[in-house]
């Protein structure tokens, strides 16, 4: 429940709105440029191989218009199938495919001497890519069968009478309004993490992952947090980008707290923390309204190890 409210809120209409139109952009670019070999192949200009070539261009263009639309857009409140489900995944799955043939030919090419070892580079980059865009698609398949589930629940549940069922406490009751928690298995390895995210997210955006605070900081000291192992990324939680990252973190059950604005005390601007929650300083003093209370705050660590801070 948890994680289906997380996807929930990680799309905007608008955002899915644009990569909707973008795709729908790529196909009509590919129909086009289909047309055009076909045109050459027949004067003789090229070879018949090109339109095969072209043909599985556009039809890349289709599949990555059905994975646009069911992976980044919103959840469906009702009908989510499971045929949509299997739609979105076996587009990823064409795609991997696809690419993983690209990087074949291009190996091919390598070993034969007419090509760099460096040409591989940007097909393995895609590849990677795709990847990631598969486990996210199974991930989405997943929440869409919670989501299906649960729209069936309801229907089943009698309407004579309301049931009170009352919330357990958890975390999220210690959560501000415009923050967000994914647990997550519970553990961030900057080293191993951090280096593979870095690659996927500059091969999704083409520009590199805006880390705002890598470790500990200044500002994270000010506000009596220790940062260390932690890394925060500047982007905002609802948009495209965050969106991808909060889904890349969910897919490998890596931890984070996402800000969607200004926080006092925990942070100073919307943003993705990644990692658990910071700890407290040892021996942080803290303002008060006499010196002799100035230091006098504690902050048990059950408490503290939920609170961190921002870029």
């Amino acid at each position: 429940m948890s994680l289906g409210a997380v996807i929930l809120l990680a799309a905007s209409g608008l955002a899915a709105d644009d990569a909707n139109a973008a795709a729908d952009r790529s196909i009509q670019l590919a129909q086009q440029e289909l047309t055009r070999i076909q045109e050459l192949v027949e004067l003789g200009a090229l070879p018949r191989a090109r339109v095969e070539q072209a043909q599985a261009n556009l039809e890349d263009a289709k599949d990555e218009a059905i994975v646009a639309h069911d992976l980044y857009g919103d959840l469906p409140g009702q009908g989510a199938t499971e045929q949509a489900s299997a739609d979105l995944i076996a587009a990823a799955e064409r795609r991997l495919e696809r690419q993983k043939a690209r990087v074949a030919d291009a190996q091919k090419m390598v070993d034969a001497g007419i090509a760099a070892r460096s040409y591989v580079a940007p097909f393995q980059a895609e590849l990677t890519a795709r990847e990631t865009t598969l486990d996210l698609a199974h991930l989405r398949a997943r929440l869409m069968a919670d989501r299906a589930a649960m729209s069936q629940q309801e229907a089943l549940r009698p309407k004579t009478a309301p049931v009170f069922v009352p919330s357990p406490l958890d975390e999220s009751e210690m959560l501000a309004p415009g923050e967000e928690h994914y647990e997550g298995n519970g553990a961030f390895s900057e080293a191993r993490d951090l280096p593979a995210l870095e690659l996927a997210f500059s091969t999704k955006f083409d520009r590199p992952l805006p880390i705002s605070a890598e470790g500990e900081t200044e500002v994270h000291r000010a506000l009596g947090f220790d940062h260390r192992g932690r890394v925060d990324v500047a982007v905002m939680p609802a948009g495209p980008e965050g969106t991808w990252l909060r889904q890349y973190l969910q897919a490998r059950k890596i931890p984070y707290y996402a800000f969607s604005r200004a926080i006092p005390g925990r942070a100073t601007a919307a943003h993705i923390h990644i990692g658990p929650g910071s700890t407290r300083l040892t021996n942080q003093c803290f303002p008060a309204h006499n010196a002799e209370t100035r230091c006098a705050l504690q902050v048990s660590k059950r408490i503290v190890n939920r609170t961190h801070s921002a870029d």
